[in-house]
């Protein structure tokens, strides 16, 4: 079982980076950022994409990641200009997570004005733009058109990682799932679902998933739970956790996600746990 950690762009430099460091320091296999300008449209961060940039120069173990980047206010042209080159800049430690979005319009789904996308509309062009940047980053060269984005003649050097730098899919529902077989390297869910015990929801969407990669005759190799949206108590003592990670590795999951503990928020935690945590696992499967 992997275990991870999610990042919060809240710090400016060079607090951020000691932040940064100290997750490597701690034996995680992924850290992730979320990819948002504000949390919850009241809280601005700072940009995912420049961050891992800099986390990836004062770094040189740990694989870093988006958690997860939306088409709600990226390109995937740019965006997998900044892809390759955060790829480079890493040695190959790269992970990029990819989602439909949020709907928040202050947090970015709405910043850049237009119509509200419908729920259709979104998953759509969750889908389009998936596809696309998938054949950005395998290049060398790549012209699309599509019903919500395209490319002309867009010319690309290698990433460090073949055939391309990996997707971590976001998606829970049927074209979601579908997408993750598709494209994802892995996939990621939180688990929730209003009414229903987390564990149950959890290995529902792991069998509809591998129903979906039966369909593409492909597997997805690393299943990922984001903690910290039910009530599973993830963070209330080391024996907690490893209780509940072999529970959710008996469904099929292979990496946890642990949010970096956030004073005053849902997401607030003893720090000697979180560590003692970290420490126990540390290295654990780091393939």
């Amino acid at each position: 079982m992997r275990i991870s950690t999610v990042m919060w762009p809240t710090a400016s430099w060079p607090e951020a980076g000691e932040l940064w460091r100290r997750a490597e320091d701690l034996g995680f296999h992924h850290a992730w950022v979320y990819d948002h300008l504000a949390w919850r449209g009241t809280t601005p961060w700072y940009d995912a994409y420049t961050t891992l940039a800099a986390a990836a120069a004062v770094t040189s173990r740990i694989r870093l990641g988006t958690l997860v980047t939306s088409p709600n206010f990226r390109h995937p042209v740019p965006t997998a200009h900044a892809i390759r080159t955060i790829d480079h800049v890493s040695g190959g430690r790269l992970t990029v997570g990819i989602g439909s979005g949020g709907t928040n319009r202050r947090s970015d789904a709405g910043v850049l004005g237009g119509d509200e996308w419908t729920r259709g509309e979104r998953t759509a062009r969750f889908t389009e733009w998936t596809t696309l940047l998938d054949r950005l980053l395998r290049g060398p060269e790549t012209t699309f058109e599509g019903a919500h984005y395209s490319a002309r003649e867009v010319l690309a050097s290698p990433c460090v990682q073949r055939p391309r730098v990996p997707f971590m899919i976001a998606g829970d529902g049927p074209r979601g799932l579908a997408l993750a077989a598709r494209y994802g390297d892995g996939w990621v869910t939180s688990g929730h679902a209003e009414g229903r015990a987390a564990r149950d929801v959890v290995r529902d969407r792991v069998a509809a998933l591998r129903a979906a990669c039966a369909e593409e005759g492909r597997e997805v190799g690393n299943l990922m739970l984001m903690t910290g949206f039910t009530d599973d108590p993830w963070l209330a003592s080391p024996a907690a956790f490893t209780d509940l990670a072999g529970r959710y590795a008996e469904l099929g999951i292979t990496e946890i996600a642990l949010h970096w503990p956030r004073p005053g928020t849902q997401w607030d935690a003893d720090m000697t746990v979180f560590e003692a945590i970290a420490a126990e696992h540390r290295g654990a499967d780091r393939s």
